[in-house]
């Protein structure tokens, strides 16, 4: 079996890149991943301006704790006012640009005023409360860069350059399945032996979530040959298929070995729990069409599926979009739960931290509990061959790490 880093790296030498931009407007660029750097051509601010609410002057103008300027203009936000001349300050509020001549704001609390003269509890700092102009971007700097996957703090960036549309890398196409005779939708009636389908669900909103356009090819029955006839349906417009069970040893379970018979196995099996059986290969497509296309069959046990998404699949398709750094945010933290049964492979635990930013395990690990995934705030890496008392380090990587990439 290939270890999880052995895996990931096969996965991301093999994976190629989806051709194609589009430009999109600020609005619609949330979760897209940037095809070009983008400069500034304005300065941010792009003049001189107040952080508080206070008096503007001249700090030269204050020579001791006696000193009174006279209040000549006043400038709210927005609204231009004109120089200072000697001894003169302005009223002016947050972001207004500061008068020439001034070089200091005094805050309004720290401010005594009578009538139009104005005095101070305490000295000024020569520039305190002041923004100066291009602190935040000069113009011509690099705003945002190419593989840069777009959220909240991207767009509001290009938006205060003045930016109105982004381009972005094309949406990879994925065709999504799940195998197995005992699955049936929500709303359907669950005769026996029969189980609601999540991970259609959690599989669909996760690759919703990372930027791809999904295809649903709904319910593969346990049969080889519609299996092999929905991958090659499958490879025909897409850029990946991702599949749901149907990987393990069993009789019934076809995947592996329909990619065999249409394309290529590049593995099969990793060490790591949950989802060991994770197999990966490409199917052709028909002369002349289109190159091969990625197929990953990820284990068909809800918990399996959702982490082994985050693990490999995540990974893929950021690097399919240009995005170079795909790993997840980590952080070290101590266990506040034991684990003392070491397995032979990389175990994923779920956890959630405490009060006291401790991570404690959810009490049953099992791959079909999803109840642990919604209960918990991430995964615990915990190595192979490693059991963890109460108070040791351990790795921990929270979902919403898996999301910040």
């Amino acid at each position: 079996m290939l270890t999880v880093d052995e895996a990931l790296a096969r996965l991301l030498e093999n994976i190629s890149p989806v051709n194609g931009t589009e430009t999109v407007s600020l609005l619609q660029a949330n979760g897209r991943v940037l095809a070009e750097n983008r400069y500034s051509d304005v300065a941010v601010p792009n003049t001189d301006n107040s952080a508080m609410d206070g008096y503007a002057f001249r700090f030269s103008d204050v020579t001791g704790p006696e000193t009174v300027l006279l209040i000549r203009q006043r400038i709210p936000a927005g609204h231009p006012g004109g120089g200072l001349g000697p001894g003169e300050a302005a009223r002016i509020f947050t972001g207004a640009p500061l008068p020439d001549g001034a070089d200091t704001v005094m805050r309004q609390e720290w401010c005594l005023v009578e009538g139009n003269r104005l005095k101070f509890e305490r000295l000024p700092v020569k520039g305190e409360s002041v923004r100066q102009a291009g602190e935040d971007v000069e113009k011509g700097d690099m705003v945002l860069s190419a593989g840069t996957r777009l959220q909240a703090g991207h767009i509001g960036i290009a938006a205060s350059v003045g930016l109105t549309h982004l381009p972005v890398v094309r949406k990879p196409k994925v065709a999504l399945m799940s195998t197995g005779d005992e699955l049936v939708l929500p709303g359907e009636s669950l005769l026996p032996g029969k189980i609601y389908n999540s991970n259609r669900y959690t599989l669909r909103t996760l690759l919703e979530d990372f930027g791809c356009e999904v295809s649903d090819f709904g319910i593969v029955p346990d049969d080889f040959q519609m299996t092999c006839s929905m991958l090659v349906d499958a490879a025909a417009g897409h850029d990946l298929i991702l599949t749901s069970g149907g990987v393990s040893v069993g009789e019934e379970d076809h995947v592996r070995a329909a990619i065999e018979a249409e394309g290529k196995v590049h593995f099969w099996r990793i060490a790591v729990k949950p989802g060991k059986p994770l197999v990966y290969g490409e199917i052709g497509c028909p002369s002349g069409i289109r190159r091969n296309v990625a197929i990953i069959g990820l284990p068909g046990n809800p918990v399996s599926s959702y982490v082994t998404f985050l693990l490999f699949v995540r990974p893929c398709i950021l690097r399919m979009q240009g995005v170079f750094d795909v790993m997840p945010k980590t952080v070290r933290v101590r266990a506040a739960s034991s684990h003392d049964r070491a397995d032979e492979r990389n175990e994923f635990l779920r956890a959630r931290l405490n009060e006291r930013g401790e991570a404690e395990l959810f009490d049953n690990q099992g791959s079909g509990v999803l109840s642990s995934v919604v209960w918990g705030d991430g995964l615990i890496d915990n190595p192979p061959g490693r059991t963890i008392n109460v108070g040791d380090w351990v790795k921990f990587i929270p979902f919403a790490g898996f999301f910040r990439s």
